[in-house]
């Protein structure tokens, strides 16, 4: 006859008995565990107790699985460690096992873990207790003291969770804190009836390198190790700095689904499954800047689509040799003082604006005001030059509107601005507003002040080096203008027409080294006919992605309308004729 057969749901199904009773019993497969820790065996027909009231236990813990008691490690604390410590070892008497309610995590895996807890009489849990061991014994403690105050009693060597685990295996979980570890094994207990490898480190993000390598001979004895770590930045320091540590090879990286997220708040909000999947998903840990093949693929592919603008015609001769104007590199310009830079700029801006409706140009000109720049661009749309003859308000608002009306320039007024740093900021935004071409004269000026406390060239290189990745990030054509070293010996100098080689660009070589395509120019300001002194001979100097170096023709300035006409191209030009030294090319 059946009789007191317990109620509820059934947590464990079909166990060996173990119930102590009258009778003797051997079946290995009908005693069934309840949700209140009762038992019921259907070939004896004796119940169990349940190991604490129904009441009690409702109030102070979740719904919870069990292990066999062969899965149960016991807990042995070293007194002898203890002493050797500012804080003891808390006594093991004066400790309870408990789950935690609000994480979702069970007293078994509290258990198994040896994880333990100080409660109030009232039976609220105020502290808990994860052991770290050497050989099976606790020689230290991390006490919570909730809601988050953590205190190392004792020496926190070793990894929490570590010693439970075979020394080999195909895959380990290493978390950044142990709470997180044991919502990652409550995850794989409930989905597989088994916890698989998930330790932690023992003090945090901030311990976590040094931890893994004191571990990592432990660590690389797995095929994989997945570094679960917070989403935030010092969760994802921390996650690089251990993979590296660990080795490419082995290390992976699991990304949380949210900002912030970290795998107990993944655990209690999404459910096991869900905080599985990271694991599962996680990647191979690849140092900043290695791409994959598909990546590889599309960059190729945006850079096949890349729209060449061509300069304007007047320099038609550039075309020839660098094939255009690219977003995502930077074009310098370099000549003696008075040579045409500013008027070279200047073309290239109003040909962008009237032959490009895509194009919005940036312009920072560190040697002009706002109102030279905007009446010299103005002028130039209309074909007059502001220096030769008075404009009328109506021309210059003709002018205006050609450059301006359409809201397609961004113009920086630099009195008072900052230098150095702050350019490169102001380009950002610039880049962030939607130029697609930016205008820098010049880069002397710009360092002049210094970058970041740097001096000299090495003011120099740090500023070439932000605008070499600020043109990547935001896929920008840059068009930096440099001035040239003063001449160092007698002789013909650039104002009387030389042509500059790369190593007479004033300051560090990073600015040769940065820059894609390099144009050097050259005018005769002392020749004897006007005519020579208008004409400007053009060189490239370095070519990155087309690779073709050397004269690129000529243009000439007429005063009266501001701007440049072609003269002579490539083929037709002689040196003898141009009005310069020999060209001494460098690529």
């Amino acid at each position: 006859m059946k009789k007191n057969r317990t109620s509820g749901t059934i947590v464990l199904h079909n166990q060996p008995c173990d119930i102590e009773g009258p009778k003797e019993c051997h079946s290995s497969d009908a005693m069934q565990v309840y949700d209140d820790h009762s038992k019921y065996c259907f070939s004896c027909y004796q119940y169990g107790k349940p190991e604490v009231d129904t009441k009690t236990r409702a109030s102070n813990m979740e719904e919870e699985l069990l292990f066999n008691k062969s899965d149960t490690k016991v807990v042995h604390i070293d007194a002898k460690n203890s002493s050797k410590s500012k804080l003891a070892l808390i006594p093991e008497s004066q400790l309870t096992l408990r789950g935690f309610r609000e994480r979702g995590i069970t007293k078994s895996i509290c258990e198994f873990y040896g994880v333990l807890s100080v409660q109030s009489p009232e039976g609220k849990i105020l502290k808990h207790v994860y052991p770290t061991r050497e050989n099976g014994v606790v020689t230290g403690q991390q006490v919570r003291t909730l809601p988050k105050d953590f205190k190392a009693h004792g020496s926190l060597a070793g990894m929490f969770g570590m010693d439970l685990f075979p020394a080999k295996g195909r895959r380990i979980i290493v978390t950044e804190g142990m709470l997180d570890c044991m919502a990652v094994a409550q995850a794989t207990f409930e989905k597989y009836n088994k916890i698989y490898p998930v330790v932690s480190v023992s003090k945090g993000s901030g311990n976590a390198a040094q931890s893994v390598l004191e571990n990592r001979k432990k660590l690389r004895g797995f095929d994989e190790v997945i570094l679960m770590f917070d989403e935030d930045v010092h969760g994802r320091e921390a996650a690089e700095a251990c993979a590296k540590i660990i080795g490419y090879d082995k290390a992976k990286i699991a990304k949380m689904p949210k900002e912030d997220d970290d795998p107990c708040k993944v655990f209690t909000r999404d459910g096991g499954a869900a905080l599985l999947s990271t694991a599962w998903d996680a990647e191979a840990y690849r140092p900043a800047g290695i791409i994959s093949k598909d990546l590889i693929w599309e960059a190729m592919q945006n850079y096949q689509d890349k729209v060449h603008i061509p300069y304007p015609d007047c320099l038609g001769g550039l075309n020839d040799k660098f094939k255009g104007m690219r977003q995502g590199e930077i074009a310098l310009f370099t000549s003696g003082t008075g040579c045409g830079k500013s008027t070279i700029l200047r073309e290239i801006i109003w040909h962008l604006l009237s032959s490009s409706k895509d194009a919005k140009v940036g312009i920072i000109s560190l040697e002009e005001s706002p109102a030279e720049t905007g009446r010299n661009l103005g002028g130039l749309s209309i074909s007059k030059n502001p220096a030769a003859e008075e404009i009328s308000p109506k021309e210059l608002k003709e002018g205006f509107d050609n450059i301006f009306g359409e809201d397609r320039v961004v113009l920086l007024d630099h009195d008072g601005c900052e230098l150095g740093s702050d350019l490169v900021d102001i380009m950002e935004w610039m880049a962030l507003c939607g130029c697609t071409h930016i205008f820098l004269d010049h880069i002397t000026i710009a360092v002049s002040e210094g970058v970041d406390g740097m001096v000299g060239n090495e003011a120099t290189d740090k500023f070439m080096n932000q605008l070499g990745k600020l043109v990547k990030r935001h896929d920008v054509w840059l068009g930096v203008v440099s001035h040239l070293r003063k001449m160092g010996e007698a002789g013909k100098s650039f104002e009387d027409g030389k042509m500059a080689t790369l190593d007479d660009i004033r300051g560090s070589g990073s600015i040769k080294q940065v820059s894609y395509d390099i144009i050097a120019f050259a005018r005769n300001l002392n020749a004897k006919t006007e005519k020579v002194r208008n004409t400007i001979t053009l060189a490239a100097l370095k070519g990155r992605t087309i690779g073709r170096t050397g004269f690129c023709g000529q243009a000439e300035y007429d005063w009266k309308t501001g701007r440049l006409s072609r003269v002579l191209k490539n083929n037709e030009l002689k040196v003898e004729e141009s009005g310069v030294d020999e060209l001494v090319v460098e690529i």
